[in-house]
């Protein structure tokens, strides 16, 4: 499910380049679906007024000054949206051609029979839910699955894992879908014999949603958002699910204060020049969530701006809740952004077998520091050993990173340190920030860096994994 566009960019007034004017110039679009709905209302982020909606019974009564306020039990702790789908990943002589209707009628051709279901793997959200449960995180799955082999599939492959699915619909709009329209999303992961990936899925050759008939948040969908302390959507979901039905999803987490996780990923760039509802959605997105995450060439497409922490700068200053921009280096490791800090984390050397799902376990891991409220070098600490535990494995979904995997390259504590390299991405940001670098050797002077030992994180990081419970055995 890859799709690409072209972008522009137009310079902003500061002199940096800035994204769309319609996706963060205009602070009032964000907030104004709200407006007729301020009678029951609370602030959340940084002051914007929300609409509290009606909730069910099952409610704690918070008191805020002199209004008692209703909020849902929080007893979930990440919700993922959409993007459940089962990956086929199959060896074959050549990747597919790229003319459009060349490629659909290879998929075609590779659908007519299941392949061997050894060849079946969950994907998609599914590599951020399994990843966050083997830290110890209660997790479920919000989105849809058919009634058929896949979907079954899937099921058993999540509820295996301490993992429930959440229905994204009401059944009353799937009854009279032709079955293709309601079948389990399935993306074709196919590997020619110099290990260069090809992907294809149904939503690769429809210009709407491979869900599109679906029109409204269901009341269990809604309650799953609000039982959850955090809801990560990505910039696939809209390969799945309309632009409206995402907002509505974004709505109830922001009125419910529910924390959003972003990662636009790839999509970013095609959405942010794509349709005008692709891009007031995102645009939304992009403001309202509390965590953005990105690799450095996707801060770079949506802002116009090349150095990554400048890049994470402009979106924490575009933002309405952002809280932490984190920026993935690839291998060389990741940076977190903050109104006030930047942090930076070498990543761990390890021996890449497959980089499929390490972005997917970066994130369960960066929500289980979020939520455990760990330093903020603890939490890349963690990401960056939990992402380089998924890369030594092949493939995503059960083989994305065993927290005994995780456990042991934080005991080796074998960091890729590159002074070079680090000194570069700071030498422009060190004087207006307070900066915390990583590294395994700690050498006390004037420096203007503070520097952290690893070896001071991982024996605190350490033990807070030992609560994670042991759903199966891979996670021994």
């Amino acid at each position: 499910m890859h799709h690409h566009a072209a972008i522009s960019f137009k310079p902003s007034s500061n002199g940096l380049f800035s994204l769309n004017p319609g996706i963060f110039q205009n602070p009032s679009f964000v907030i104004g679906p709200f407006r007729n709905k301020l009678r029951y209302s609370i602030l959340n982020c940084r002051g914007i007024e929300i609409p509290l909606p009606k909730l069910p019974q099952r409610i704690n009564s918070v008191n805020n000054g002199s209004t008692s306020i209703a909020a849902a039990v929080k007893d979930v702790d990440i919700a993922t949206l959409g993007n459940l789908c089962v990956d086929i990943v199959l060896n074959v002589p050549e990747l597919p051609p790229k003319p459009l209707e060349q490629r659909k009628a290879y998929m075609e051709q590779l659908s007519k029979s299941p392949p061997d279901k050894r060849y079946w793997e969950a994907g998609g959200n599914c590599n951020v839910a399994i990843a966050a449960a083997r830290l110890g995180l209660h997790c479920i799955s919000v989105g849809h699955v058919g009634d058929e082999i896949y979907g079954r599939f899937l099921i058993d492959v999540l509820s295996d894992e301490g993992i429930s699915i959440v229905g994204m619909n009401e059944r009353s709009e799937a009854l009279n879908l032709s079955s293709a329209d309601n079948e389990t999303l399935l993306c074709w992961v196919l590997v020619d014999p110099s290990q260069r990936h090809g992907f294809c899925s149904r939503a690769d050759f429809s210009a709407d949603p491979a869900f599109s008939w679906m029109s409204r948040l269901s009341t269990e969908v809604k309650m799953a958002i609000r039982k959850s302390k955090i809801l990560f959507c990505n910039g696939y979901d809209f390969d799945e699910l309309s632009p409206s039905l995402l907002e509505s999803a974004l709505e109830c987490a922001v009125e419910s204060g529910t924390s959003i996780f972003f990662d636009p990923g790839p999509r970013g760039r095609s959405l942010i020049a794509g349709r005008p509802e692709e891009q007031r959605t995102i645009g939304k997105l992009l403001r309202m969530s509390e965590v953005l995450l990105l690799t450095s060439e996707e801060a770079a497409s949506l802002t116009g701006i090349n150095d990554p922490i400048l890049a994470g700068q402009e979106l924490l200053n575009n933002g309405v809740c952002t809280k932490w921009v984190i920026v993935k280096m690839g291998p060389k490791g990741s940076i977190l952004i903050t109104k006030s800090s930047i942090t930076c984390a070498p990543a761990f050397k390890v021996n890449i077998i497959d980089t499929v799902g390490c972005g997917d376990s970066f994130v369960a891991a960066v929500a289980f520091g979020f939520i455990h409220d760990l330093p903020l070098s603890y939490t890349l600490t963690l990401a960056n050993a939990v992402g380089a535990a998924t890369a030594t494995g092949c493939g995503a979904g059960r083989n994305v990173a065993s927290l005994g995997k995780v456990r042991e390259l934080l005991k080796e504590s074998n960091l890729n340190e590159d002074e070079k390299f680090w000194d570069e991405v700071l030498s422009d940001n060190v004087n207006s920030r307070d900066v915390t670098v990583l590294s395994k050797m700690v050498v006390n002077g004037n420096s203007q860096v503070n520097r952290v030992s690893l070896l001071k994180v991982v024996s605190e990081v350490l033990p807070k994994l030992e609560f994670a419970p042991k759903m199966t055995g891979s996670l021994k």
